[in-house]
């Protein structure tokens, strides 16, 4: 649309607010906006001089504009919101954010379950997040089951299934972590009321559990219970502790939402801070990029519209490092000049920095969002630095696993132009190897890979790393050499300690130097196999039970390894007893039995 074509649609255009939708000749959406004077707005892209290229670029694109007339600025800045999240066009600010955060849910059913999950489904159940840490989802989840005894099986407890006994108690129970409410040992209403805690506890009310607490450790206490009331105790102190690390404000803060926002260039940072009576219960940095030069005042309105959208904040105070056009009616905007809410503002600010400078560090590890160029020159020093005879496009890295001697597993990733290949990753159960040998378990591994690769005629890699010293790489290279694959691939060892590289049939190790690039790009591989190994090694872990462990005892059956775990909840704490301490619980006969199996090394947890 030419300017001349603009001037005659002009005096036609409302003088109130709305929002304005730009479309291509393809009658593509490629730009949406706000104004507060329709007609003002919109001229100013035909009238004045533009000085950006990228709003030139948008406006010769425009072949028509429709609009949408609204009766006020905060509905103007809703509809603009959510069309551009809707339609996402080309010339909009584009939130890049690609991750599924994980939640916490309260699932709606008769004694509500309470788990980790990254579905939210609009089922009626209560969701607590996103987190963007799964170590603190972990850790609260570990703290709920530590101390709020709740069912996690999938049984549907209605009424009338309870009443008719269709259930039995499952080894949570009689490890103390659930209450037997399957059986009806445990009322609904007495249920809820611990689902009540765990919503205090993940609101960051903690106030009402530790007073719980208190009054359980109070009632034990008189009861001359010292052992349960010590119990509730520690329990109060790890929530007053971790009060203390959350707590950055005054309680009298209130809830807030306190946001900041730093840019470098085309892309914007912005951090968020979600506080609920002085503790920090959300942090977020997203990024934004920007496509027709926005300004800082532009681009924060919109990010904190999508970032409370997205974790459901009801704050009604919102703190900002300087004035916005935010229209919204139910919250108020504040710039806090001192005291704990420019606090908040400096600390969002410390969080927004530090997220860049971790951003950077980690592009120094990996190869991706780099061009090919710069790719092809990280592959080129480290063909240079390992004197490889060809460019290591095709990466592969190797590593064992084990639990105290149990659960041995292996696993592979596969890297492709110095960016992860995740569908080549590759776990491996150790099949051919009996017990914990970690030399012949990569013999066997690497055996695998590769007679499978050779079978499906796929491409083989230009290099394989084996994380381990000299032992392991020779027990790679038997399986290389015995498949006719020496010298086709080139293969080395990372020792764990020194980061050193060995290649075969040498003598000295290569040390490259800790900051050099190809350094970093074999440490972030092999960081990567660690967390993959280790992610399967968990859940292979998870399948096992203590119980079944404790029942290859001779003489040791299911009632006694209950017996004992419900005591001392772990085989590590079992094997840490005395016999006589033991004895208190089975009798001195299976006591003594147990002792001697778990000392003879016969049983490994």
């Amino acid at each position: 649309m030419t300017k001349e074509e603009f001037s005659h649609i002009a005096p036609t255009l409302p003088t109130g607010p709305g929002i304005y939708k730009y479309f291509s000749e393809a009658n593509v959406l490629i730009y949406v906006g706000k104004a507060k004077n329709l007609r003002k707005r919109i001229s100013s892209y035909f009238s004045k001089t533009l000085q950006s290229y990228k709003t030139i670029e948008l406006v010769n694109k425009i072949h028509h504009i429709e609009f949408t007339i609204v009766d006020s600025e905060q509905d103007a800045f809703l509809l603009e919101n959510s069309l551009i999240k809707e339609y996402q066009p080309h010339f909009n600010i584009s939130l890049k954010d690609d991750k599924t955060y994980p939640y916490i849910v309260i699932k709606n059913e008769p004694f509500p379950r309470v788990f980790f999950t990254r579905q939210k489904i609009n089922d009626g159940s209560m969701y607590f997040g996103p987190y963007t840490s799964v170590g603190r989802v972990r850790e609260l989840l570990n703290f709920i089951k530590q101390n709020i005894p709740l069912r996690t099986c999938k049984l549907s407890l209605t009424k009338s299934k309870i009443e008719n006994k269709k259930f039995k108690v499952c080894l949570e129970y009689h490890l103390g972590n659930c209450l037997g409410p399957c059986e009806g040992y445990q009322s609904e209403e007495e249920y809820m009321d611990g689902i009540k805690r765990v919503v205090d506890l993940l609101k960051g009310n903690l106030s009402p559990v530790i007073q719980y607490f208190k009054k359980e450790m109070k009632r034990h206490a008189d009861k001359l219970e010292f052992e349960k009331a010590a119990q509730y105790r520690a329990k109060i102190e790890y929530l007053r502790e971790y009060k203390s690390k959350s707590v950055v404000v005054g309680a009298k803060t209130g809830t807030v939402d306190a946001f900041s926002i730093l840019e470098e260039g085309d892309t914007a940072y912005v951090n968020y801070l979600g506080v609920n009576n002085g503790t920090i219960v959300q942090t977020q940095t997203v990024v934004l990029k920007k496509k027709l030069e926005e300004s800082a005042e532009d681009v924060l309105p919109m990010a904190i519209m999508r970032i409370r959208g997205r974790f459901n904040s009801e704050a009604k105070i919102i703190l900002v490092p300087f004035h916005i056009d935010y229209p919204l009616k139910d919250v108020q905007i504040i710039i806090p000049k001192g005291g704990d809410r420019k606090k908040l503002i400096d600390l969002s600010i410390k969080n927004v920095n530090h997220f860049i400078s971790a951003l950077k560090a980690k592009r120094l590890l990996r190869l991706d969002g780099k061009d090919e160029a710069e790719k092809t020159a990280i592959l080129q020093q480290l063909q240079k630095d390992l004197h490889l005879v060809q460019i290591p496009r095709h990466i592969e890295c190797f590593d064992n696993s084990n639990f105290q001697g149990s659960y041995p597993v292996a696993a592979m990733v596969c890297f492709v132009n110095g960016e992860p290949n995740k569908k080549e990753y590759r776990r491996f159960n150790i099949k051919t190897v009996e017990g914990i040998n970690d030399f012949a378990s990569m013999k066997e591994v690497v055996g695998r890979r590769y007679k499978r690769m050779i079978e499906d005629n796929k491409p083989l890699p230009q290099l394989v790393i084996i994380d381990g010293g000299k032992g392991q790489l020779n027990a790679a290279l038997e399986s290389i050499t015995s498949l006719g694959l020496r010298g086709k691939m080139s293969v080395v060892g990372l020792a764990k300690k020194q980061e050193e590289v060995f290649f075969p049939g040498d003598s000295k190790s290569l040390q490259l130097p800790w900051d050099s690039k190809s350094l970093k790009l074999i440490r972030h591989i092999r960081d990567e196999v660690h967390r993959f190994g280790i992610t399967f090694h968990r859940q292979k872990r998870s399948k096992g039970t203590f119980i079944s462990n404790l029942e290859h005892i001779p003489g040791i059956g299911k009632n006694t390894a209950i017996s004992l775990l419900k005591k001392f909840s772990s085989i590590q704490n079992i094997k840490q007893q005395s016999e006589e301490s033991l004895a208190g619980v089975i009798g001195k006969s299976k006591a003594k039995t147990v002792w001697n199996s778990l000392h003879n090394n016969e049983l490994r947890e």
